[in-house]
């Protein structure tokens, strides 16, 4: 694939390894928003994202005011996976987008099932307006667990983000790369037509989605020093979940373990000496949706 064109045109090189250090999950319960306050506030979080219909939602707005250079964004929420804790749509529950206790599905598969398309883009335009409404500083929106790649509800995120000048977090896969995300092969290559027209519109696009592990606790920081010695010439949108250790997070999350130690790993005084040392670039997505504005 060629050399990512919104990083041309934000003066990096073609061979420049740009990395956005995004977590995602924001307002999911209290521990995620401290958790990402610490990050901030250490300097080593540039990004991320609130999951609106969730209970601690508001409290994002309050770290936003505490900490205007945080960059954040709207993580679409169509999903409510855990058990002790769960959210339903802003929108109501019209449409397929709840299951029988009347809160969103449990699985990506159910609402790819169950959700019609026009009730999905409400509630997307429901988070997104709220989100603004409040007067978060939103510059992108990205998708929790990636249900709206399905391209029957792509495009829907697609047109809510742009109509409001947000700029939507999408990776630049062929028809192939989108199928090894899980996609079937005509859902594939609806997807790729998609993100193809949107980067040759001028909307600024991802070269690869990377996630740090959250299935394992224990030290992370060793698999951080990988990861980020692997990272290919583009632009990696780079995913964590960052926690602080509470019991409400070990009542809330089953993966709690993978949370705290991501926390951990970027707040590791080593880190920075690890990031010079690596050579890798760091932005947000502040400069992006910028590029976005500009050329539309």
């Amino acid at each position: 694939m060629p050399p990512n064109p919104a990083l041309l045109k934000l003066g990096y090189a073609p061979d420049d390894r740009v990395v956005i250090f995004h977590a995602d999950d924001l307002g999911m319960c209290q521990a995620t928003v401290d958790g990402c306050a610490d990050l901030f506030r250490a300097g080593m979080l540039g990004s991320a994202s609130v999951m609106l219909p969730c209970a601690w939602a508001p409290s994002a707005l309050a770290l936003a005011h505490e900490l205007p250079g945080a960059d954040l964004g709207v993580h679409l929420t169509l999903t409510s996976e855990w058990t002790a804790a769960r959210w339903a749509p802003l929108s109501g529950g019209a449409g397929g987008l709840t299951d029988e206790a009347g809160y969103l599905h449990r699985t990506v598969e159910a609402v790819w099932a169950g959700a019609r398309p026009a009730a999905v883009g409400r509630e997307i335009a429901a988070q997104v307006d709220r989100a603004l409404a409040w007067g978060l500083p939103v510059s992108h929106v990205d998708s929790h667990m990636g249900t709206v790649a399905h391209p029957a509800l792509l495009h829907r995120a697609v047109r809510a983000a742009l109509a409001r000048g947000l700029l939507p977090v999408l990776p630049r896969l062929d028809r192939a790369g989108w199928h090894a995300s899980g996609l079937s092969a005509p859902q594939a290559a609806g997807a790729a037509l998609v993100t193809r027209a949107l980067e040759a519109r001028g909307v600024p696009l991802v070269d690869e989605f990377v996630m740090m592990p959250l299935d394992e606790g224990g030290d992370h920081l060793p698999i951080l020093e990988r990861m980020l010695a692997a990272l290919k010439p583009g632009l990696t949108h780079f995913i964590l979940h960052p926690a602080r250790d509470t019991p409400e997070l070990r009542a809330v999350a089953g993966d709690w373990a993978g949370r705290v130690a991501n926390h951990a790993a970027f707040l590791d005084p080593r880190l920075p000496g690890i990031l010079a040392a690596s050579g890798v670039r760091v932005t947000t997505y502040r400069p992006l949706r910028a590029l976005l504005r500009r050329r539309w």
